[in-house]
């Protein structure tokens, strides 16, 4: 699935909690935030912190790829990123 925006991933966890069965009470438990934040963060709310959304993404058993695009035709190339050491660089910054 193709993500464009933050409203899009949004609505990607929230259709997944929804066929999970999970209410926000229990997916924020599973992932260690709050309702409210799970709440804000399915509101498409886009200031929310990145780290809180992979927790929230595994909980739900979802991952997150980044995925270069590209200029020519053949846009299926892909390349592995951890996301824990592209959030390491990323605070050395």
């Amino acid at each position: 699935m193709q993500i464009n925006s933050m409203r899009d991933l949004a609505a990607t966890a929230r259709g997944r909690r929804q066929d999970l069965g999970l209410s926000q009470v229990e997916l924020a438990a599973k992932a260690g935030v709050s309702r409210e934040w799970v709440n804000a963060f399915e509101g498409g709310k886009t200031t929310v912190e990145f780290g809180l959304v992979v927790r929230v993404l595994d909980a739900l058993g979802l991952r997150l790829d980044i995925v270069e695009r590209g200029s020519g035709a053949d846009t299926s190339l892909s390349r592995s990123v951890d996301l824990d050491t592209l959030l390491d660089e990323y605070g050395d910054r």
